[in-house]
């Protein structure tokens, strides 16, 4: 998730204010040696996909040519466009779901745009910047989980100058508009709708009670003056990217958590464990200091501990307590891709979203059981963060006592410095993970690294590339893949190497244009969102620059794509209005619709007014499957 465009302050800008992002990510250099090794890159020609993709696999032009196979991609791909609409293929159509504001149950007031709403309206209505998301099917029920990442100050406090809560109220309603939105939905008429006052309906915001489960249970660093036994936390927020279990739970995933704290005692010192959070003492991004002292670091200094991790909810149960699951590690988490191993441990691969950070995998002690109880599988295991190797090869560096020095509670606590300690490779920018269901494979975004090459408090002075691309600015982004050695997702070592670079062809012919299947057609900038459907093909999503100038001309507004990762073939599929995020995919249970997130619109999609983050259902006009 990138806000860098989107408001005064960025979620980056803060971060880099308490700790600069490193100048070089390593990742990047063991890309780049290897790279070289090869011969792949000479006088400054543009990079083939052949020389990046795993095994056999070819870039899309090659792939059919060779193997006369039609394409997957059974649609009329979209043009890249500025326009202020969702632009789908020929024969497809969309209808909006649910956006900010919307009531979830009938005593809910229409949202007044005018003022934003209040604290209690907001309490039962959909939140704002809709992110990540799941679709439940329980005896011909379908309930959607969906997360309300964070919120759009001068939308929801239009009444305010600039958008700051000047309120206790105001403090209510950011609150509220921030977390999960659960509800029922139907299909009615042909078009799915909310169902107002379900038994489903819920809302879990930043002041919903929520178990602390695993290492960091009762830990001192996550006890409170109002929980003294650090058992149970307060709240979620900043959730970005999901994950679903196969035994029917929803992951929510707290990323950006830092930057809604503050110090009212001007003599706080934060400490250097909260810094490499991004954590600092001025005033927090929505001012909840200002009617909550549990946000004044001063006061409650180990606040900060509690979040920043994956938290499960039961979406069918509304009476069942979230539960944050520490097991899984602190840090700022983009998404959480679950699958079952073929030994039965539950696996899930986590990204940290910051440059210079890390990528995870989570391997649970027990093992699934279908029709089991599976409720606690997510309390215990083994956390371990990846070490990339340049040639081409892969490991998987456990984090436990013995490697680290650290206590299983640190590690949860302090995840970020443990994978440190263990000398895991520095990535750029690492969000969602995707799993093949059909082949024992994972694909990661690593969406940009605007600061590579640049030396911070430096003037902006360059210094020599040290990309894959090579690029001096990895500007673009790419995506990784890796094959756990095996077919076994709970290997110690795996193979690796990049299913795409992104770039801009119709600008650059050197390694800025990007991978041979990126063309002047399909062009993207800064993957972020990445699913795979049940057919194998994965989605991606895009947050990244969209002036549509300069070096990014003619890429238009954010997108969604879909790729056939056996042939290399992407093909845009959808663009989104303007200045959105494209973000957070899920199907119906036939398969016949796709959801979509659309965050953070600036122009006056969809009202032709105020423009309100929303969720889309995007289907064919023959009423067949998705692509």
């Amino acid at each position: 998730m990138t806000i860098e465009k989107h408001e005064e302050l960025s979620f980056d800008a803060f971060d880099e204010m308490v700790r600069p992002a490193p100048e070089v990510v390593e990742f990047e250099e063991v890309a780049n040696t290897m790279v070289s090794r090869r011969g792949f890159l000479s006088g400054g020609a543009a990079v083939g996909a052949t020389a990046f993709v795993m095994g056999s696999t070819l870039g899309a032009a090659q792939a059919v040519a060779a193997n006369h196979k039609p394409t997957r991609l059974a649609f009329d791909m979209v043009k890249a466009t500025t326009a202020d609409t969702i632009t789908l293929p020929k024969g497809y159509k969309w209808d909006v779901l649910v956006s900010w504001g919307d009531p979830l149950w009938s005593n809910a007031p229409t949202l007044n745009t005018a003022t934003g709403g209040t604290g209690a309206s907001q309490e039962l209505a959909f939140g704002d910047n809709n992110d990540g998301m799941a679709f439940f099917n329980a005896n011909g029920r379908y309930v959607m989980a969906i997360n309300n990442e964070y919120v759009n100050p001068k939308t929801l406090h239009a009444n305010r100058e600039d958008g700051v809560p000047m309120t206790a109220d105001d403090v209510r309603k950011n609150k509220a508009a921030h977390g999960v939105s659960i509800m029922e939905v139907a299909k009615r008429g042909g078009k799915w709708n909310v169902v107002q006052d379900s038994m489903y309906n819920r809302r879990i915001t930043a002041d919903t009670e929520m178990e602390i489960t695993g290492p960091a249970r009762g830990h001192d660093l996550v006890k409170t003056s109002a929980d003294p036994e650090g058992v149970l936390a307060k709240g979620t927020w900043n959730n970005c990217g999901q994950g679903q279990t196969p035994w029917g739970t929803y992951l929510t995933c707290e990323e950006n958590f830092n930057s809604y704290f503050a110090a009212s005692d001007e003599s706080y010192k934060v400490p250097a464990e909260l810094k490499r959070y991004g954590v600092s003492a001025k005033t927090g991004r929505y001012k909840w200091e200002m009617a909550d002292e549990r946000f004044d670091l001063s006061k409650e200094p180990n606040e900060p501990n509690r979040f920043g991790y994956i938290v499960e909810i039961d979406p069918m149960n509304p009476n069942a307590r979230p539960k944050k699951r520490t097991a899984l590690g602190r840090f700022k988490h983009e998404n959480a891709e679950v699958t079952i191993a073929a030994n039965g441990h539950v696996v899930v691969y986590l990204g940290d979203d910051e440059r210079g950070e890390f990528l995870y995998r989570f391997v649970s002690k027990g093992k699934y059981q279908v029709g089991g109880d599976n409720s606690e599988l997510l309390s215990e295991g083994t956390l371990y963060v990846a070490k990339f190797h340049e040639n081409n090869k892969g490991e998987w560096l456990a984090l436990t006592p013995e490697t680290t020095g650290m206590t299983e509670a640190d590690i949860a606590i302090h995840t970020r410095l443990a994978a440190s300690k263990v000398g895991a490779t520095t990535m750029d920018r690492p969000e969602w993970v995707a799993a093949n269901p059909n082949k024992v494979e994972a694909y990661c975004c690593l969406t940009n690294n605007k600061n590579r090459g640049v030396k911070p408090n430096a003037g902006g002075d360059e210094t020599p590339a040290v990309g894959p691309n090579p690029r001096v600015k990895n500007k673009f982004g790419q995506i990784v893949r890796w094959e756990p050695m095996n077919e076994d997702h709970t290997a110690a070592k795996f193979d690796w190497d990049l299913f795409v670079l992104a770039g801009n062809p119709a600008v650059f012919d050197d390694a800025y244009a990007g991978s041979a299947n990126v063309n002047k057609d399909n062009m993207f900038n800064s993957p972020d969102g990445l699913k795979f459907d049940r057919n194998g093909l994965l989605w991606i999503q895009t947050d990244g620059n969209y002036s549509n100038e300069g070096d990014f001309a003619g890429q238009g507004n954010n997108q969604m794509l879909v790729a056939d990762t056996e042939t290399g073939e992407i093909k845009r599929f959808m663009v989104g209005p303007t200045k959105c995020e494209v973000t957070g995919a899920a199907w119906s249970a036939d398969h016949t619709t796709m959801f979509v997130s659309i965050q953070h619109p600036g122009g006056t999609w969809p009202t032709g007014s105020t423009p309100l983050s929303s969720v889309i259902a995007i289907s064919r006009e023959d009423g067949e499957m998705i692509v």
